[in-house]
């Protein structure tokens, strides 16, 4: 069978939580009525007791052994329930055709055979729907799609399984004049097992199986008669089992019937031969006797096409008759109930069941199935048909044969004394209904269930259905250990809707059983009654929590798995109104009352005087109500003639034997009887019910006269009077109405009335305690005030004693104020008044003093020296003392104030500090408000200004000057604010000289330069032209760098600017060599000791000087110095190599020691070496200087490649000691180079003289003898640190001039040089020859090769070099002259992979425009 798609269950919301606090704890009732309002209008919630509170487990397990109740799920739903009652009609009706029933499948989903049916019946029955072609429409309804023609396998499944079941109800196809109902069915074997797909259907067999039968243990076992039916219910026996008899049996009439029990047999026919004598009932024939079907129940005979509809073949199972199906499915329904179980358990043993089911269904841990899961599954179990799961639940276990789950005085369970108080704690469930709140203390039966606790073991889908507890009381239930239980609530107020919605939607099931939902036997879908409206809450107990419901709120739950819970019921006086009502509503479905409410009442009424006044208010309400009641019905059953009358004491009478016969309601106030039924006893609402007998004969049994209960209800309307008159006297104290104040006195007795006669705690009585307190202690104070008086008058001394007890003003103060308002009269006011008056005269010149803004320390000062004068306790002293510390305070405050240079952060802590300790005042306040500020706004700024300061990248100069202005009108002393005004200061100051430097075009110094970058490194300010200057510096160092390794030599002693400026240390070298046997050089330096006499002062000068211009004059002085100081250097040491006595009077060379052996002679410093302490060149060339270690300072690059260092520097434009001395050393060199070619231009160079001097070693050195202008030339041309052909050519021509080569040596010399001819053109030599030289003709005979070449050099010191192979050079210039190579001073190799360029091609533009 088919069912609709199941909606996954959705949890309704949660119900409210309350977690009370110790104090609230303290109190059931209390806290139940507190928290009512806001629980009630979900119908149960949930309470979880504090931490601590933790009782232990009390209950006897080893005596604990209990049979469970057993649990089908699917049918304990409502709607469930219907579609299995129904399919087990279906499934009775076909197995007495002779065949089980087969729920066909559709679209592979079983067929709903219960809603197909509703729906057929609801559109007008099976011809209607045929006639009609309704069929699409109920497969639409039944969830399947349209267009799939379900409609036609739904009509012939119908009419297969239903039709006939619904002619068998109808009664349409009974035998002619038979009023029996039933119907008859197709061939059935045929029909029903056709189909494989079909689901064989086993019925549920509900009516059959045994009811609930809880033991009798309690002597009120009120929730016993829940599981029965008040009709009563018959237990089917077991269908007996009938013999096998053949098919053929009905056919030839052979079969014997077997008789049935309580039944009269028929007698055994053996009719073999008389088949005639079976007739058929429904055309009366014998005939066709091998169509003809025996009954297996009543053995009557039918024709199979007489039947309607009629068979085609006999049956193969038992068949019965149209009116054996009327007796066997005719019979009444018995009411559904849960079996026992067929074994007891321990708590052991079902606790292993438990956890071992829940652990295979789930397929985990017990521990580790969620909630919600097993929330989702138990709401699907219980709604689908197809899966049957069983569970079992104990319930209703009586506390008093097990022992409670709380611990009981007298118990079996030995309590420790840290657990003491939970025996008498109201949250024990042993207590809580005999409360005194609780109005079940006045039922004097002991209850099961109600007043005495159940015990419920859970496991896994044992549920509790929908059921709302006895009387409509409330009910708590707490859960001792165990896994969760789920529960769902209704309000009270919808539970008419709920029961509304139930009968709705599940009619059958209350149409036989109307208090159906008392028998807790029934449960539906939470969902299903929220989409119907019904409100439906939900939660889930955990061990240790209480869940309350309250008054008629339906409510129901499951177990999520083994738990242990213990449950019991109370009432609280709210609940009266609801009891009453209950008591109407059993009266109306005829159920019996667990106790009576009368009862209840009187007994209460009785006990009038010691009841709670609020209780005693309800209570009055319910008896008018009552008594009201009683007198209209014994009114009316007295006109209607009953005129007997007894007095009964139903109290001793059982409840059985006082319920009403017809309602069942228990009888108290009154009830009625006859003679004809003594046993029997009706309510005076069903008198017409007890028999047949005449009014007259009725007794009216009563329990009290109206005149009796007329008493009762005035002493309760008295007790709750006698509360509202004490009320109304104290209102009349506290709100101070009467004309006549009372004594203290009085104010006790209502004090002590209200604890006496146990009125409730309420704030009136709270009041007056309070005012009697206060009465009192103005009586002890006005005591105490006198007994110091009289101290003060009876003094001897005149200074105060130690032990004295001074008096109050408060005390004072408090008499005096209360006298009016309290409602008693006190003594001794007028002696106290006189003392209060100067008293007050004090305290105004204490307020004129305090109001004052900024009182002076010296008035508050004299106002705290009268206050020695008062024998009082003035309560304006210490105030007094706090302004006096308060002024002095703000005095230090305002000359800190004064005085903001010195106002830091710490002395502004330190006044905050001792402001804090100061009483407030609104001077105090504002002082401190403004030091605050001043403080915040300086700590804001300091740490703002110091991340500004620490900011990576550094802040601009506009982001700190904007701070700047803010931070300079803060009247204190911030060290960080400080260093960002120095910081900005220097700042701006840099950027001023970043931004002079280079105005007007000026080109910056570098040591300027490098100082404004260092300087930026210690100013924390984004600099905009830092990264330039960065970069000037950065090409800067490059450019030394560079030009250190053009210039300078390996392991150099001197700097680059040592190097590149003119000597200024010339003979300090050679004065540390020498001793004082040379008088000259000391002379010669002590002359030319100036401002310039150390390379530091040149270094300073040229970084002093304005511009370029400035600093070339400067090294034009050091340069004239450098000529002076060298020439005289050379002049004395030619003059010490004059021809000597002897020479070990000499020290020369580095080594200081005496001329020997090979020397060598310096051509610039003109000092002699020897060999073996100086470094030579290997092969020195003739004709090629030689340089001592102290003149050669470094490797003299060549012109071109200086050139290119001078143009990049001024690239960079940036003026740097270095850079003016390579400036200085180009145009030097220009301007020698411009001599050299004007004194060859001169003839200056053939006035050369020699002289020939005979020295007195070895060496003969050849003395050149130039004039001053050569001689000067020659030395500057040395000094030069750039290597220039002019240099080498110029000295090679005097060389050969003055001490020329002999022809061996010339010879010689040719020789090595005819290898190469670099350059030499042939071709040009030939032109040459025949165009001919500018100083010779063609027509010169004498020429010769040699002569030719010399014709061609164009030197103009040519020396005219002669030999087989001269070699030669061509400028690589702009002139493209051709030189000898020997007349440049260009050796082979040189000329083979150097450049050459000519003194004419290497001068600067800018030169030669000169």
């Amino acid at each position: 069978m088919t069912q609709p798609q199941v909606n996954e269950f959705i949890p309704p919301p949660e119900c409210p939580v309350f977690e009370p606090s110790w104090e609230e704890f303290a109190d059931p009732f209390a806290y139940i009525n507190k928290i009512r309002p806001i629980a009630e209008k979900t119908g149960i919630c949930k309470i979880r007791p504090p931490p601590d509170w933790q009782p232990p487990f009390a209950c006897d397990v080893d005596r604990l052994k209990f049979t469970p109740r057993i649990q089908r799920l699917n049918e304990l739903e409502a709607q469930t329930r219907v579609k299995l009652n129904f399919l087990d009609q279906i499934a009775k009706f076909w197995e007495l055709q002779g065949c089980k029933l087969k729920i066909p499948q559709v679209e592979r989903k079983i067929l709903d055979l219960y809603q197909l049916n509703k729906l057929v019946n609801e559109e007008g029955g099976f011809d209607a729907v045929c006639r009609e072609r309704r069929w699409t429409k109920i497969s639409v309804k039944m969830g399947f799609a349209p267009g799939k023609a379900i409609g036609s396998h739904l009509r012939a499944h119908y009419e297969r399984i239903l039709y006939p079941y619904n002619l068998f109800q109808t009664g349409a196809n009974l035998p002619s004049g038979s009023q029996l109902a039933g119907c008859l069915l197709e061939d059935s074997a045929a029909t029903l097992t056709n189909d494989t797909k079909d689901k064989e259907y086993t019925p549920h067999d509900l009516p059959q199986r045994q009811s609930v039968q809880p033991q009798e243990t309690c002597s009120i076992a009120r929730r016993a008669k829940r599981m029965r039916s008040e009709r009563g219910y018959v237990k089917s026996e077991p269908r007996e089992v009938r013999e096998t008899r053949p098919n053929l049996r009905r056919r030839m009439g052979t079969f014997v019937a077997k008789p049935e029990p309580g039944k009269k047999n028929k007698p055994d026919l053996v009719l073999s031969h008389q088949v005639d004598h079976y007739m058929c009932l429904v055309c009366g024939s014998g005939s066709a006797e091998d169509r003809l079907l025996l009954c297996d129940g009543c053995d009557d005979s039918y024709h199979i096409f007489c039947l309607i509809p009629p068979l085609h073949d006999v049956p193969r199972g038992d068949w019965r008759c149209p009116r054996c199906l009327v007796e066997e499915c005719g019979k009444p329904a018995v009411a559904f109930g849960f079996e026992q179980a067929n074994r007891s358990y321990t708590l052991q043993t079902f606790g292993d069941m438990a956890d071992s089911f829940k652990s295979d269904y789930f397929n985990m841990p017990v521990h580790m199935v969620p909630t919600e899961l097993v929330e989702k599954e138990f709401w699907r179990l219980v709604s689908t048909i197809e899966e049957d799961v069983t569970v079992e639940y104990g319930a209703d276990i009586a506390s008093k044969e097990f022992g409670s789950g709380f611990p009981v005085r007298n118990g079996h369970f030995e309590v420790s004394p840290e657990d003491e108080h939970y025996l008498t704690s109201g949250w024990n469930l042993n207590n809580m209904p005999v409360l005194d709140a609780s109005v079940l203390t006045h039922i004097t039966a002991d209850i099961c269930g109600m007043k005495v606790p159940w015990l419920y073991v859970g496991m896994c889908f044992s549920s509790f259905c929908w059921h709302i507890e006895d009387h409509w009381s409330y009910s708590i239930n707490y859960l001792h250990w165990g896994e969760p239980k789920t529960w769902y609530g209704a309000p009270g107020y919808a539970a008419e809707h709920l029961e509304a919605v139930m009968k709705k939607l599940a009619p059958e099931l209350f149409e036989f059983q109307p208090d159906l939902l008392h028998q807790l036997v029934t449960i539906m879908n939470p969902n299903t009654l929220m989409n119907n409206g019904v409100p439906i809450y939900r939660t889930n107990q955990c061990a240790g929590e209480f869940v309350i419901t309250f008054p008629r709120a339906y409510h129901s739950g499951f177990n999520q798995g083994f738990n242990f819970a213990e449950a019991v019921n109370f009432c609280t006086m709210d609940w009266m109104p609801f009891g009453r009502g209950c008591v109407a509503h059993y009266r109306q479905l005829n159920r019996y009352c667990v106790f009576s409410h009368d009862e209840m009442v009187c007994n209460m009424a009785i006990k009038a005087d010691t009841i709670d006044v609020n209780l005693a208010a309800t209570l009055h309400e319910d008896m008018v109500i009552m008594i009201q009641q009683e007198k209209e019905l014994r009114e009316k059953i007295t006109k209607k003639g009953v005129m007997q009358s007894r007095q009964v004491d139903y109290e001793v009478l059982p409840d059985e034997a006082r319920q009403c016969f017809k309602c069942l309601t228990t009888c108290y106030l009154s009830g009625i009887t006859c003679a004809c039924s003594p046993d029997k006893m009706v309510c005076l609402y069903h008198t017409q019910n007890l028999c047949s007998c005449p009014p007259i004969n009725l007794t009216l049994h009563y329990k009290f006269t109206l005149d009796e209960l007329y008493p009762l209800m005035a002493s309760v309307k008295l007790r709750a009077n006698s509360y509202k008159d004490w009320v109304s006297n104290v209102q009349d104290i506290v709100e101070n109405k009467g004309t006549k104040k009372k004594g203290l006195e009085d104010l006790h007795i209502l004090v002590e009335q209200a604890e006496t006669k146990a009125f409730p705690q309420s704030s009136l009585l709270d009041q007056l305690r309070t005012i009697a307190s206060e009465a009192d202690k103005v009586s002890v104070t006005a005591q105490q005030l006198l007994n110091g008086k009289r101290q003060t008058r009876y003094r001897s001394g005149g200074g105060k004693s130690q032990s004295q007890n001074e008096l109050t003003v408060e005390e004072l103060r408090s008499f005096v104020k209360q006298l009016d308002s309290l409602p008693c009269n006190i003594r001794q006011a007028p002696l106290l008044k006189d003392l209060l008056t100067r008293v007050d005269d004090f305290q105004q010149r204490s307020e004129c003093l305090l109001s004052d803004e900024s009182p002076s320390a010296l008035e508050l000062q004299d106002l705290l020296d009268v206050s020695l004068g008062l024998d009082v306790e003035l309560p304006q002293l210490p105030l007094l003392r706090e302004r006096l510390e308060q002024a002095r305070w703000l005095e230090t405050v305002q000359q800190a104030s004064s005085r903001p240079d010195s106002l830091c952060l710490d002395t502004m802590r330190r006044l905050i500090d001792q402001g804090v300790g100061l009483a407030p005042h609104s001077s105090v306040e504002r002082a401190m408000a403004r030091l605050q500020e001043l403080l915040t706004v300086s700590e804001q700024w300091e740490e703002r200004v110091l991340s500004l300061l620490e900011a990576r990248p550094y802040q601009g100069i506009e982001t700190l000057v904007a701070a700047l202005q803010e931070v300079e009108n803060i009247p204190a002393y911030l060290p960080n604010c400080l260093q960002l005004k120095d910081v900005v200061t220097k700042a701006k100051k840099w950027l001023h000289e970043a931004e002079t430097l280079q105005l007007g075009g000026r080109i910056p110094v570098l040591d300027i330069l490098s100082e404004l970058v260092l300087r930026a490194e210690g100013i924390p300010v984004k600099l905009d032209p830092l990264s330039r200057l960065e970069a000037l510096v950065s090409d800067v160092k490059s450019w030394k760098e560079t030009a250190a390794k053009t210039f300078l030599l390996k392991n150099s002693p001197f700097s680059l600017l040592e190097v590149l400026c003119p000597r200024c240390d010339i003979g300090s070298a050679h004065q540390k060599s020498k001793s004082k046997k040379v008088k000259e050089a000391p002379q010669i330096i002590k002359k030319t000791l100036t401002k310039l006499d150390s390379l530091c002062d040149v270094e300073r000068a040229l970084s002093e000087s304005k511009d370029s211009a400035s600093a070339m004059t400067t090294l034009a002085e050091v340069r004239q110095r450098e000529m002076e100081i060298l020439l005289s250097l050379r002049s004395s040491n030619e003059s010490k190599l004059l021809p000597a006595e002897s020479c070990c009077a000499l020290s020369v060379c580095v080594c200081q020691k005496a001329p020997s052996g090979a020397m060598m002679q310096c051509e610039l410093c003109r000092d002699i070496f020897h060999c073996g302490c100086v470094t030579t060149t290997a092969e020195l060339e003739y004709g090629q200087a030689w340089l001592c270690p102290l003149c050669q300072r470094s490797r003299k690059p060549p012109l071109d490649k200086v050139l290119p260092l001078l143009a990049s520097l001024q690239r960079i434009r940036v003026r740097l000691p270095e850079g003016d001395a390579l400036r200085f050393l180009i145009e030097r060199t220009v301007r020698w180079q411009h001599r050299v070619q004007q004194a060859c231009a001169d003839g200056v160079l053939e006035n050369v003289s020699k002289m020939v001097s005979v020295f007195y070693f070895v060496n003969i050195v050849v003395d050149l003898r130039l004039s001053p202008e050569l001689e000067e030339l020659m030395v500057e041309g040395f000094l030069l640190q750039v290597t220039l052909p002019e240099t080498e050519q110029l000295y090679r021509y005097l060389l050969y001039k003055l001490v020329p080569l002999s022809d061996s040596q010339h010879s010689e010399k040719a020789k090595k040089c005819r290898k190469k001819k670099p350059k030499r053109s042939k071709e040009r030599t030939e032109e040459s020859k025949r165009s001919g030289s500018p100083t010779h003709t063609s027509s010169d005979p004498a020429l010769s090769d040699s002569e030719e070449d010399y014709s061609l050099c164009a030197a103009p010191w040519c020396r005219e070099p002669e030999g087989d192979e001269v070699n030669w050079v061509q400028c690589d210039g702009s002139c493209n002259q051709w030189f000898h190579q020997i007349c440049v001073g260009l050796s082979a190799e040189r000329a083979e992979k150097e450049d050459y360029v000519c003194i004419s091609c290497t001068q600067p533009e800018y030169s030669r425009a000169e």
